[in-house]
């Protein structure tokens, strides 16, 4: 089975891009501090990790074998990312500045359950908005559009918290205001 040498370069191939999409899936569950869930992937990451340099490591002398390593370990790099964008763990904070700071900005947000923190601000051209929004990131695209229908020229920046404490917030998400709004603005896009 293993003497053919195409199949042999995709079973190559498929190897390392599941062994690194684990890899890959375990670092962001241990960088989010979910250390049993990281435990549990590397268990299959290290196992397909060895049988595909297993392989290779019997062939070495055949170059398109090291190739289709080095292919699906990139494409391995890719597909992990993309798990890992669908799954959308943890909560982003969105940092945002209106300039027009007589827009209802904060109100229209905490209807649609956003935790809002709003200041005025002074900017280099006058008075602004600043608002400080948390949301799981699952939810962050469908904030931005909100962000940008109620002020197109407001500046957004976003990150990700490393730790949460304390607020009204948690119990706004558990009530899933967030999740049905979003998915009534996804509704509405279509």
């Amino acid at each position: 089975m293993l003497e053919n040498p195409l199949l042999l370069i995709g079973i190559i191939l498929v190897v390392n891009i599941v062994y690194v999409s684990f890899l890959t899936m375990r670092m962001i569950f241990t960088l989010k501090g979910r250390r049993y869930t990281a435990a549990f992937l590397s268990m299959f990451e290290i196992v397909t990790y060895i049988y595909g340099l297993g392989i290779v490591l019997e062939r070495l002398g055949q170059i398109e074998n090291v190739i289709a390593y080095a292919i699906g370990y990139g494409l391995g790099v890719i597909v992990g990312m993309k798990i890992e964008e669908k799954l959308a763990l943890g909560y982003i904070t969105v940092n945002v500045i209106s300039s027009d700071p007589d827009i209802d900005f904060t109100r229209r947000l905490r209807e649609k359950g956003y935790g809002v923190t709003s200041w005025y601000a002074y900017g280099m051209e006058g008075d602004r908005l600043a608002m400080q929004i948390l949301t799981p990131r699952k939810y962050e695209l469908a904030l931005y559009e909100t962000i940008r229908t109620i002020d197109p020229k407001a500046f957004i920046i976003a990150y990700e918290p490393k730790q949460i404490h304390g607020g009204f917030w948690v119990k706004s998400v558990k009530k899933g205001k967030i999740r049905e709004d979003a998915e009534k603005q996804q509704q509405e896009a279509l």
